[in-house]
């Protein structure tokens, strides 16, 4: 788990992930492969978030 990158280490490889799909080096011949790396970081920031919304949850309770 100390591997694991941070919400917000997620969150700026995002933005410079989206940040390609707007610039002048797009390429739809790349734009699926990147949408699928994309969905990919979004998916562990989801899950991330998910495990820390559980946490504070529990520890709420």
């Amino acid at each position: 788990m100390q591997n694991e990158a941070t919400i917000n280490e997620l969150l700026e490889q995002l933005d410079k992930e989206m940040a390609w799909f707007h610039s002048d080096e797009f390429r739809l011949e790349e734009a699926r492969e990147r949408f699928l790396a994309v969905k990919k970081v979004a998916e562990q920031a989801e899950e991330r978030l998910l495990n820390m919304k559980n946490e504070i949850e529990l520890l709420s309770e």
